[in-house]
C-alpha cells in the first residue's frame, strides 16, 4: 500500500536548509493496509477506470483516504441544500463553511502545508524514465511498484483514439504519443500488450499520423538520448550560445528562466551527440515508431516536420532559415578541429551552469524537465559522480500517486503556493474557534518556508537574480523567487501577523517582512508590470526562435497581471502596518503597477490569466489589484468593464465554467454542455464581491452561492472538477487543492460582505 510521507529525508545524498519541511514522497509497503483498506484504493482505482473518459483528473483519493485515517473526520453539522435565493441565511453558509473546514483540516499535512496532485502534463514521465534508463538506474531508482503505477497511470490516460495528449485532457499528439508508448515499452510493456490492446492502438496512432519523424523539437530531443532517432534530425541547440557577449539580446541569460534552463542541458547533449546504449529495446523502437525502415529515413527532412496535431507555435520562415544555416555552415565547423575546441569550451561553460543550479536548488531543479536533464548531463560527464548520486533521491519528489495511477509533476509540489491561499481563504470566513489550528501550522509552514538568502557568487554570472525575503512556488530547499508568490506568501504572513499569538504563534521579524519588499520592488519591470521569476530582460521578438512548436511565449520573461496584481495587493496590506518603510518606493510602484494593469485590459473588459483558466482568473486578479490599490467600481471604468465582463458569462444555474480551451484560442469559452465548476465560480464571486457587487445586485451573487453550498459534498469535502491550472498557454496543469479553497474563500467573503452588508 502507498503511504504519503511528509517533511522527511533518509538519504545521506539529500541537503536541506529547513529539516525537509514541505518535503513529500510516495513510499510502497507491500505488507500495509487491512483488507478494507486495500478494498477502498481498489474500488476508487476501477471507479476512475470506468469513468477516464468523462472525469479525466483525479480526485486525490488514496492521499485522502491516508490523511482520513491518521486525522478522523471530526462530528459535521447536517449537510446544507439551498433551493433558491429567499432560503439563503447566514447561518445555512456558516453551516457550510463549518464543515468545508473541518474537513480541509483533515488534510493538512503535520508540518502545515497541504499536499495534492500537481500533475496533469503527460511528457513529464516520459523523460524521467528514458534517462534512468539509459544510464541504468532505472529498477535502483523506480521500484516494481512504481513501473507498475506509472503504467496503469498511461493506460488511464491513453484517449479514445489511441494516442496521448499533451496533458491528461488533451486530444492526441504525436509528442504525447510516441513519447508514452515509448516509456510503456522501457518499463517493460510488450509491443501487442497492454490494456485491451492499449500498446497495439498507441502504435496505430502513430504511424497513422506519419510516424515519429513527425514528433515535436522536444521529442527529437528525447528520442535520439534514446538511440531511437538520429540527432541529425535535431535543429542544432549550439552550446556555444552561452559564450556569446550578455549585451546580445538572444544570450540565453536574458530568456525566461524555464527557458534557459531547459536549453541548457539539451545544448550540452546536443553538443556531445550522447547516445545511450543500444539495446534490444532500443532496436525494436526503431522498428515499431516508423513508416519506413529506420536506415532509410531521411534525417534532414524530419528535422523540420511536426505532426498538424502538435502544432500549436509554428516556426517562422526566419527561424527555419537560421536552423539551417547553423545546421549545414555553423554545425560541421565546429564538430572539426579547430572549432572543435570552442565546443569544449562551450560545453563546460554550460556544465558550470548545470552544477550551479543543481546545488542552489538541493538537486531539485527548477521544474521536472531541467531535472531530469540536468541529471543525465551529470551522468554522461561523470557516472560516479556525486552530482548524479545526489539527482537521484530528489526524483522521488517529483513523483505523485492517486487513484489514477503515478504521474511525474510539473514541479516537486504547489506547496506554498496552496498554503497562501489557504490562510487567505481560511480567514475570509471569521470563523477563528475553527480555524485557529490550522492556520497555526499553516503559519509555521509559511515561516519555515521563506528563502533568506541569496544564491552565491556573482549573481550577474549566472544570470540569477536576489532571492532573499522571497516566498517560493514549493518549497525553500527549491528556493526559486517567484514575485507572485511571493507576494502571496507575504499577504499571508501580513495577515497571520495580526492575530493573538496564542492562536497562530510568534509573528515573522519585521526585518523578513522588509527583505520582501526589497525583492518586490527590485523586479517591477519598465511597463510598470511585473514577470515571473525575474526582469524581462530581452524584447518579445525573440519569440521568433522559439523552437517548441507546442508552446507558446515561452522565450523571454512576460509581464503577467497575476503578478502584478499580486504584487500590489501584497504592498497595499504591507503599508497599512508599516507606513513609514519605503513609502515613497511603494507608491509609485503600486501606481506604476495600476497603469499597466489598466493598459493590457481586453476591450471586452476581461483580463487574460497565463497561469491558471483563464478569463475568470485574470479577471479576478485584475479587479483584486485595482481595488487593493485604491480604485473602487464608482470611479474606475476597468473595474465596470470587468465586471460586466464577468456578469455577462454567468450561467443560469448561478455559477461560471470556463474551459481550458480558453487559454489555447485566447477566447473565452463555456465547458461543454454549459457545466458550471466550482473554482471559476469561486474567482468571479471573489471579483465582483471585491468591486461592490452587493450594492448594486447582490441577487446575482446569491446564485452563485447557491450554485457553491448545493457543490458541498457529504464529508465536507468539494467535488474535482475538470482542470484548472495552464502553462505556456497550451499545457494543463493541476492545482488539485483549489476545490477546497475557492469555495471556502468566496463564501467566506460572501458571508462577511454580502449577507452581513
Amino acid at each position: 500500500m502507498w503511504k504519503l510521507k511528509i517533511a522527511e529525508g533518509e538519504s545521506p545524498w539529500l541537503i536541506t536548509l529547513n529539516n525537509h519541511v514541505g518535503r513529500q514522497v510516495w513510499e510502497f509497503d507491500e505488507n500495509a493496509g487491512t483488507p478494507e483498506e486495500l478494498l477502498e484504493v481498489e474500488n476508487a482505482r476501477a471507479h476512475f477506470y470506468n469513468n477516464r473518459f468523462v472525469q479525466r483528473h483525479s480526485a486525490d483519493i488514496l492521499m485522502r483516504l491516508q490523511f482520513a485515517r491518521e486525522s478522523p473526520l471530526p462530528p459535521l453539522p447536517p449537510q446544507v441544500k439551498i433551493e433558491s435565493t429567499s432560503d439563503i441565511t447566514g447561518e445555512a453558509i456558516k453551516t457550510t463553511l463549518i464543515r468545508a473546514i473541518r474537513f480541509y483540516g483533515t488534510i493538512q499535512a503535520h508540518d502545515g502545508h497541504w499536499a495534492g496532485d500537481y500533475g496533469g502534463p503527460m511528457f513529464l514521465m516520459p523523460g524521467l524514465v528514458i534517462v534512468l534508463y539509459v544510464t541504468g538506474a532505472l529498477n535502483a531508482v523506480l521500484s516494481e511498484a512504481h513501473q507498475k503505477e506509472m503504467c496503469c497511470y498511461l493506460y488511464n490516460h491513453q484517449n479514445e483514439d489511441g494516442g496521448w495528449g499533451l496533458h491528461i485532457e488533451g486530444h492526441s499528439t504525436m509528442f504525447g504519443t510516441v513519447l508514452n508508448y515509448v516509456t510503456l515499452r522501457l518499463l517493460g510493456q510488450g509491443p501487442d500488450g497492454g490494456d485491451k490492446g492499449a500498446m497495439e492502438r498507441g502504435r496505430a496512432w502513430i504511424l497513422d499520423h506519419g510516424g515519429a519523424t513527425a514528433i515535436p523539437s522536444w521529442g527529437k530531443m528525447w528520442l535520439s538520448v534514446l538511440g531511437v532517432f538520429d540527432w541529425s534530425g535535431n535543429n542544432p541547440l549550439p552550446p556555444e550560445i552561452w559564450l556569446l557577449p550578455y549585451f546580445l539580446p538572444v544570450h540565453p541569460g536574458r530568456m525566461w528562466c524555464h527557458c534557459r534552463m531547459v536549453y541548457l542541458p539539451m545544448s550540452y547533449l546536443y553538443g556531445r551527440r550522447f547516445v545511450g546504449q543500444i539495446t534490444k529495446a532500443v532496436i525494436s523502437l526503431r522498428n515499431e515508431l516508423y513508416t519506413m525502415p529506420y536506415e532509410k529515413i531521411d534525417w534532414n527532412i524530419a528535422r523540420s516536420m511536426c505532426a498538424k496535431e502538435d502544432l500549436y507555435y509554428p516556426h517562422p520562415l526566419l527561424q527555419d532559415a537560421l536552423w539551417a544555416f547553423l545546421h549545414k555552415v555553423v554545425e560541421p565547423l565546429l564538430l572539426q578541429w579547430p572549432g572543435s575546441k570552442l565546443r569544449e569550451r562551450a560545453l563546460m561553460t554550460v556544465m558550470k551552469h548545470v552544477h550551479y543550479e543543481d546545488e542552489n536548488t538541493r538537486y531539485i531543479c527548477i521544474g521536472p524537465v531541467n531535472k531530469v536533464l540536468n541529471m543525465l548531463c551529470c551522468w554522461v560527464e561523470d557516472p560516479n559522480s556525486e552530482a548524479f548520486k545526489r539527482h537521484l533521491p530528489r526524483v522521488a519528489d517529483f513523483l505523485w500517486v492517486a487513484e489514477d495511477g503515478m504521474k511525474m509533476q510539473g514541479y516537486n509540489g504547489s506547496q506554498l503556493w496552496d498554503t497562501a491561499f489557504s490562510v487567505q481563504a481560511l480567514l475570509s470566513t471569521d470563523l477563528l474557534d475553527e480555524c485557529g489550528p490550522l492556520l497555526k501550522k499553516a503559519h509555521s509552514y509559511i515561516d519555515k518556508s521563506q528563502v533568506q538568502e541569496d544564491c552565491p557568487g556573482d549573481l550577474n554570472f549566472w544570470y540569477r537574480h536576489i532571492s532573499n525575503g522571497a516566498w517560493p512556488f514549493s518549497t525553500r530547499d527549491h528556493g526559486w523567487p517567484i514575485s507572485d508568490c511571493a507576494s502571496e506568501g507575504f499577504k499571508a504572513a501580513l495577515a497571520l501577523s495580526q492575530l493573538p499569538r496564542d492562536i497562530v504563534g510568534e509573528p515573522i521579524s519585521s526585518q523578513r517582512f522588509f527583505d520582501c519588499v526589497n525583492l518586490i520592488l527590485s523586479m517591477q519591470n519598465k511597463d510598470g508590470g511585473f514577470a515571473t521569476y525575474e526582469l524581462t530582460r530581452s524584447y518579445p521578438w525573440l519569440e521568433i526562435i522559439n523552437p517548441a512548436e507546442t508552446f507558446g511565449d515561452i522565450v523571454i520573461d512576460y509581464s503577467y497581471v497575476e503578478c502584478t496584481s499580486a504584487v500590489i495587493q501584497a504592498l497595499a496590506a504591507f503599508r497599512k502596518l508599516y507606513p513609514e518603510h519605503r513609502s515613497q518606493e511603494i507608491e509609485t510602484c503600486i501606481s506604476r503597477a495600476v497603469q499597466y494593469i489598466q493598459n493590457i485590459q481586453k476591450p471586452d473588459g476581461s483580463w487574460y490569466g497565463s497561469w491558471a483558466v483563464c478569463f475568470t482568473y485574470g479577471t479576478w486578479f485584475g479587479i483584486l489589484g485595482l481595488v487593493a490599490a485604491g480604485r473602487t467600481y464608482e470611479d474606475c471604468s476597468s473595474i465596470q468593464k470587468a465586471c460586466d465582463f464577468l456578469l455577462s458569462k454567468q450561467l443560469p444555474c448561478g455559477g461560471w465554467g470556463e474551459s481550458y480551451r480558453s487559454c489555447q484560442d485566447k477566447v473565452y469559452t463555456n465547458l461543454e454542455g454549459g457545466r458550471t465548476h466550482i473554482v471559476n465560480t469561486g474567482w468571479a464571486m471573489l471579483s465582483l464581491i471585491r468591486a461592490g457587487q452587493a450594492k448594486r445586485e447582490p441577487e446575482v451573487l446569491h446564485r452563485a452561492a447557491i450554485s457553491l453550498v448545493n457543490s458541498q459534498m457529504q464529508n465536507g469535502d468539494f467535488p474535482q472538477q475538470e482542470i484548472m491550472g495552464v502553462f505556456n498557454r497550451n499545457c494543463m496543469i493541476s492545482y488539485s487543492a483549489y476545490r477546497n479553497i475557492f469555495p471556502i474563500w468566496a463564501l467566506g467573503e460572501y458571508h462577511r460582505h454580502v449577507l452581513r452588508s
